[in-house]
């Protein structure tokens, strides 16, 4: 699956200072950082999750 993230300037050269700093691509690095937030189940963040999801539903409809 491939997903398209659009991150403001100053958190996309953050990302690439810090993808410079291990050595690897900015897309290597969030991939494993989206792979860590998921291997984890946080009640939490699930519920937040969902609130967001159906907050934002009638926009991610628009934008699919």
């Amino acid at each position: 699956m491939k997903v398209i993230v659009e991150l403001e300037s100053a958190q996309a050269a953050r990302l690439q200072q810090e993808a410079d700093r291990l050595g690897i691509s900015p897309a290597d690095l969030a991939k494993a950082a989206v792979v860590d937030l998921l291997s984890v189940h946080d009640p939490a963040f699930s519920a937040a999750a969902e609130r967001v999801l159906h907050k934002n539903r009638e926009l991610y409809r628009r934008l699919a």
